[in-house]
């Protein structure tokens, strides 16, 4: 029995380490600047990526900006916020798992701004945030809410829709 809790404990501790490894998230990320579709006017100027708190994500998007342009070569620019008030015009916004008591308030804040609001806790995409990230079978996947994209006029190519889980 005593094997058995340690064997749950060390699954728990390195299940809870793989899901906050924010090395594959910008990889994502970067990718879904290929295939979701802004409306003109956020096409214009850099590529501005919010991140709503503190996150070892910001890390790792500044890694991938520093060394990466968008496919139609904007600059990618990571900027963090504290909160909901600070929302402005930007292509994305990630909510990370430590804020995600915060996403009724900044669906709000968005509004049917053209922004693309990107989450990661189980049952966020449900909720109205328009791609969230989940571990499926042990693997990071994500889950597309198309209708939410539809409301703040972005669209996602077939490719990306493909290999989402629909919600």
């Amino acid at each position: 029995m005593r094997r058995l809790f340690l064997l749950l404990g060390l699954f728990a501790s390195s299940w809870s380490v793989f899901a906050q490894d924010y090395k594959l998230h910008p990889v994502y990320i970067y990718s879904f600047t290929k295939y979701v579709i802004w409306p003109d006017a956020y096409k214009e100027g850099d590529f501005q990526i919010l991140v709503l708190g503190d996150s070892p994500i910001i890390k790792e998007l500044g890694n991938m900006a520093s060394a990466k342009k968008t496919p139609d070569n904007r600059t990618i620019v990571v900027t963090k916020i504290q909160s909901p008030n600070e929302i402005k015009k930007c292509n994305v916004l990630f909510v990370p798992l430590g804020k995600s008591k915060l996403l009724a308030e900044v669906l709000g804040k968005v509004g049917n701004q053209s922004i693309l609001v990107i989450t990661e806790e189980e049952g966020l995409g449900a909720k109205g945030s328009n791609i969230n990230f989940i571990v499926k079978d042990g693997k990071l996947a994500f889950e597309l809410n198309q209708s939410s994209l539809s409301k703040q006029n972005l669209k996602a190519s077939n490719e990306l829709a493909r290999l989402a889980i629909q919600i």
